[in-house]
């Protein structure tokens, strides 16, 4: 089980992301801390993921503003995986509406693993949440387009926006995921015989697997974070890329859902909305304030960047990034009820 291993670190409150050399040097402290844990394994029934470095680790944060700081491996490329659920679940639910989104994929933990069948069975074909497979999936298969080819070219649009730079994908990770993705087909195949799947399973896949295999970077998830904590805006480029209601909706959904099985226990230590991808990344998100991006492929068994839960978990209680933590404000009478 995660641990936050932050015993030493005083929680702060604050209405803002640390800015200029404060927030640099609270990476470096944070990257320093934990660049030689070596717990975790990197995702090797992926064969592209398993010949990634583990010692790769880097951290990016990026503010409102679009001022981002970087230490450590935060500019080396890898394949996007699961962090991706999150923006083309907001995609569709901008084009889509909140409604039509929430009807069909929901928005529930299945408190089971994120590639799991069982968890469609006992549920009559509902995929529950659009952060495990089968609902990112279902997602997928929503967004707009009069074909295949059609719906791509949106979602990579779309995640490039978030990013504020043209995202490309990666061939060998594509490759290797269509050669071992079985269990999505599976999975896609079950959710059409539900009537839950639309479109063509084994199309729709593809284009799930294609969205998987971007590239993107640690400070690209920092800033496609901060999209999302500031109303839809990218920091960077200025382009609004959904709506302030969509990024409401889609954090709500990442802080339940957002880190598999072990969503709850993290909200409850960390308290920061999270997605995370089996290549490594996670991407924290605290509203109204900016978005922590890291890289660090060795997981934990719910696939899990261990290095970037502890940075983020330092990170939210340096710098004061707990949604959930308040400070009694100074000088209020005392409303306790007298004792009788």
């Amino acid at each position: 089980m995660f641990r936050t291993d932050n015993d030493d670190v005083d929680q702060h409150v604050s209405t803002t992301l640390p800015v200029g050399e404060e927030v640099a040097r609270l990476l470096r402290v944070a990257h320093e801390r934990y660049r030689n844990l070596d717990d975790g394994a990197v995702a090797d029934y992926i064969p592209a993921l398993a010949k990634v470095d583990p010692k790769l680790f880097g951290i990016s944060a990026c503010s409102l503003d679009g001022e981002t700081s970087d230490v450590g491996d935060a500019t080396v490329p890898f394949g996007i995986e699961s962090t991706s659920k999150a923006f083309v679940y907001a995609l569709v639910t901008n084009a889509l509406g909140h409604d039509a989104v929430k009807d069909k994929i929901g928005v529930n933990n299945t408190g089971m693993p994120f590639n799991s069948v069982m968890a469609i069975e006992l549920h009559e074909g509902s995929p529950r949440n659009p952060m495990v497979n089968a609902g990112a999936i279902a997602t997928t298969a929503l967004m707009p387009g009069a074909s295949p080819d059609e719906q791509w070219t949106a979602i990579l649009a779309g995640l490039s926006a978030f990013a504020g730079r043209q995202l490309v994908m990666d061939d060998d990770i594509y490759e290797s995921e269509m050669r071992t993705n079985q269990r999505n087909l599976a999975l896609a195949r079950l959710l059409q015989s539900y009537g839950r799947l639309d479109n063509d399973p084994q199309e729709m896949v593809d284009i799930y697997t294609r969205q998987c295999s971007l590239r993107v970077t640690a400070h690209d998830l920092a800033v496609m974070g901060a999209t999302l904590a500031g109303g839809g805006v990218n920091p960077v480029t200025r382009e609004k890329v959904v709506s302030p209601q969509v990024c409401r909706d889609t954090l709500a959904v990442i802080a339940t859902s957002g880190m598999y099985e072990r969503s709850g226990e993290w909200l409850f230590e960390i308290g920061i909305p999270a997605k995370s991808g089996v290549g490594g990344g996670i991407v924290a998100i605290t509203p109204g304030k900016g978005a922590v991006g890291t890289f660090s492929p060795p997981l934990d068994e719910a696939g899990n960047s261990v290095r970037g839960q502890y940075a983020i978990a330092y990170l939210s209680r340096a710098a004061g990034l707990n949604v959930f933590a308040s400070a009694a404000r100074d000088g209020l009478r005392d409303h306790r009820a007298p004792k009788l």
